[in-house]
């Protein structure tokens, strides 16, 4: 009989912390996409369009080009990862660690769909994305 090992969790930076916080509200989806994502991968095709706002990852349709560019900067920022198969990389995202803890977070605030970043949440955001800065 093997004893299981307690289960680690990664330590992040504060920094890096208040920067994934800051883009996920930025992002334009929806709690529910994030915590999909935990338990499975999600393709690109079911949050593009209107299919995301009927799955209700979305508040509106987002074009693939729009969605990709989003999911795209989440996985720089450490939130999000692509699904590889035998044959490369899919279409598909999960989410990471640091984004399993930020969507637990979120989600002990019973109710809470989607927060609602503020002006200076948006701008430093853009500037952080506009320079791809890791910061």
């Amino acid at each position: 009989m093997t004893a299981t090992k307690p289960r680690q969790s990664i330590q992040y930076s504060d920094k890096t912390v208040l920067r994934a916080d800051r883009a996920m509200r930025c992002a334009p989806f929806r709690l529910r996409l994030f915590a999909t994502m935990i338990q499975q991968s999600v393709s690109l095709g079911a949050i593009a369009h209107t299919t995301g706002v009927q799955n209700q990852y979305t508040v509106s349709p987002l074009s693939e080009l729009r969605v990709e560019s989003e999911l795209l900067w989440l996985i720089q920022v450490g939130l999000l990862r692509r699904e590889v198969d035998g044959q490369g990389l899919t279409d598909s995202f999960r989410v990471t660690p640091l984004g399993r803890s930020l969507v637990d977070k979120w989600q002990q605030h019973t109710g809470v769909k989607r927060y609602s970043p503020s002006i200076s949440d948006r701008l430093y955001n853009a500037v952080l994305r506009w320079f791809r800065l890791p910061i």
